[in-house]
Formats: C-alpha cells, structure tokens, sequence
C-alpha cells in the first residue's frame, strides 16, 4: 500500500483504528480479528509481520512476538467503505491463544485452495528434486511414464465409481488430482492453466449441445 491509500483510509470512524479480518493464504480460512491503527499498519508493511494496536495493553503489538507463531503478510485489502482490512497471511503455528489454528474453531476454509499449495509443492519438487522423494521419481521418469500413470490411476478412478465405496472413490480420485498435477509440471505448465481454460469455457454452449454445429 501506498502511503496515498493509507491516508485515504477512514481512520477517523473508530478513533483511529481500522478492523483487521486475518485470512489464511493457504486455505482462506478466518484466522482472527484484529485492529490496526497508521503506525500497525506501517509496521505490518515494512516487517512482514502482521501487527496491530493492541486495545488492552495500548501499544503495537506484532502477533508471535512471545510465541514465535507469527504472521507472514502476502496482502492487504481494504473493503468498499476504506473501513476494514482484509489481511492474508501465513501462519507460523496456532494463531489463537487456545492453541487452535483458528481464534474461530469453526470457520471454514477453501479446500480447494489446497490444491494450489500442492501445485507449488510440486514445482519446488520438480526443481529441487530431493532424493527420496516419490515426486522426484515420477519427474526423473519422464512426461511418458507421469501420462501412462495418469491414465491408470483415470481408469482405476472410473472403476472405484462403479463397484466401490464413496471413500475408494475419494481415495483414486485424489491419486488422480496428484498425478494429474504432476503431468502438468512435466509439461512446464500447472494447475492454474487448466482452471484458465474452465474459466474461459465457462457460461459457453458444449460442444454438441443443440444449436451448434
């Protein structure tokens, strides 16, 4: 944030201090409230820390600054009425003082969202390519034996929808959404360019539907 759209901000509705709703980058999971005033703010800015004007002990206070679980921030939004913060981070650790991931025990969280964590695990894999690691020996066998591999794991995803239970469905299925995202590595290309191509597709007639050659 520029220091223009920190003073465009409505300081003035709450004596100066701006709610803060901490957001889970990972899995988008509301992880706690806070409040920021200007200079929790700045410091959250120029740390990397998340930080807030603590109400009760009157002072900047930097979360894990005594436990160590501290916040990374990835970004910060500001809702329509320049009111409240939207803050995503990166826990290091439990963000509530219960020990609870969540000061919200029961706050949901994207799932899917998990699926883009997996896709950077897989490309620091395909980079880095720790020995022992079952990723790196997919990558070190090639786009040949990740496709034959998807197409086993395609087939055996399709049988489990026949003839097993709802958890061996979920179970193939998952094997499928790894190697799938595998494959795509190999190819120099993610997760994300699929979705792209869904996106795009989306609200579109499907090819063979009535009226469409």
């Amino acid at each position: 944030m520029s220091a223009e759209q920190i003073d465009a901000l409505a300081w003035d509705k709450q004596d100066g201090l701006l709610p803060a709703v901490i957001q889970d980058a990972a899995n988008l999971r509301v992880l706690m409230l806070g409040y920021m005033d200007r200079a929790a703010l700045q410091a959250t800015l120029d740390s990397g820390h998340v930080t807030f004007f603590s109400r009760s002990k009157q002072r900047l206070w930097t979360k894990g600054e005594s436990s160590g679980h501290y916040l990374d921030l990835v970004s910060i939004e500001t809702d329509c009425d320049r009111d409240t913060l939207l803050v995503r981070a990166r826990p290091h650790g439990p963000t509530c003082h219960l020990g609870r991931d969540s000061c919200f025990p029961s706050a949901p969280g994207d799932e899917l969202a998990f699926l883009g964590e997996l896709d950077g695990l897989i490309a620091e894999r395909e980079r880095e390519r720790p020995a022992g690691s079952y990723t790196t020996k997919l990558f070190e066998k090639g786009v040949r034996s990740i496709a034959q591999k998807v197409g086993e794991e395609g087939v055996e995803t399709a049988l489990a929808a026949v003839v097993q239970d709802d958890a061996a469905l979920c179970g193939e299925a998952a094997d499928l959404l790894f190697h799938l995202q595998v494959l795509l590595r190999a190819r120099g290309l993610s997760l994300s360019d699929a979705v792209a191509v869904l996106r795009e597709r989306h609200g579109k007639p499907h090819r063979g539907s009535q009226g469409e050659e």
